[in-house]
């Protein structure tokens, strides 16, 4: 038996269509609900925050090319 050259990637996973739909209807309210808590809000702010640092760090990179 020839064993393949490249190696498998342990992540390479097939799954069916009805999983991907079954976790997804689990897990997307279980999202709504972490961002409508205060935490939740909390830690939205402050990723709004960084990315708006972020952003004006590259611009100003690109001002001065």
């Amino acid at each position: 038996m020839e064993k393949s050259k490249e190696p498998q990637n342990p992540y390479d996973v097939e799954l069916p269509q009805s999983i991907i739909e079954s976790f997804a209807r689990f897990l997307v309210p279980e999202i709504c609900k972490f961002y409508d808590s205060e935490q939740g809000q909390k830690e939205f702010a402050e990723w709004q925050k960084t990315l708006e640092q972020s952003e004006k760090m590259i611009n100003k990179t690109r001002v001065k090319e």
